[in-house]
């Protein structure tokens, strides 16, 4: 797992965002950080990581922003948060019932191509938007796609906000209900970022 400082000036709050499959930060870089710190985890090839956790002790509180994928990874990782967000993703994130349908899921893996990445990052969005241009490496892509389906959640992970779109594309919202036992509260696709304008209101 790769991490990165998106914002770093010394805060003493910090936002720990989990990204989603096959991401970068170009999909939340328009997000004013506010009074934050943001520290962002992706690229879940391993989640092994050289991050010093040292470096969140400088900080009084931490918040976690979890989104798609990354709301199963961040759940292996012990750091107390002053609340913690999920956003479209569940602990069960590869599942017929509570996330993407696993036929689907081996069917996008199995047929994986450049082109297939390309459809993936547009069907995220329900927007008429100007689209990320994600700077990820197709195999690097591909290869965090198969290592996700050796992953499995915390069950006992709590989190204290959820978010849901209602034209989720990838995960299914009605199998995100399904998990969460909440209705859709966001009219936006996958990848609802465009609909903030600061990491604030995602907490």
């Amino acid at each position: 797992m790769r991490y990165k400082w998106l914002h770093k000036y010394n805060n003493k709050k910090v936002i720990i965002f989990f990204n989603g499959w096959g991401m970068d930060e170009s999909v939340v870089k328009h997000l004013d950080n506010e009074d934050f710190d943001i520290l962002m985890f992706y690229d879940y090839n391993t989640i092994d990581t050289d991050f010093d956790r040292n470096e969140l002790n400088n900080y009084s509180q931490k918040y976690l922003v979890s989104w798609s994928m990354g709301v199963m990874t961040a759940t292996l990782f012990d750091i107390e948060y002053q609340s913690k967000t999920a956003i479209n993703g569940t602990l069960k994130p590869i599942d017929d019932r509570y996330g993407i349908p696993e036929r689907i899921y081996n069917l996008t893996l199995k047929g994986f191509s450049p082109k297939g990445a390309e459809r993936f990052i547009k069907s995220m969005f329900y927007e008429d938007c100007v689209l990320p241009e994600v700077k990820r490496e197709f195999e690097n892509q591909k290869s965090e796609l198969e290592a996700l389906t050796h992953y499995h959640s915390d069950l006992n992970f709590r989190y204290d906000k959820i978010i849901i779109s209602e034209y989720d594309k990838i995960i299914p919202a009605k199998n995100q209900t399904s998990f969460w036992n909440i209705e859709p509260n966001i009219k936006s696709g996958h990848a609802p970022f465009i609909c903030f304008k600061k990491w604030g209101e995602l907490l």
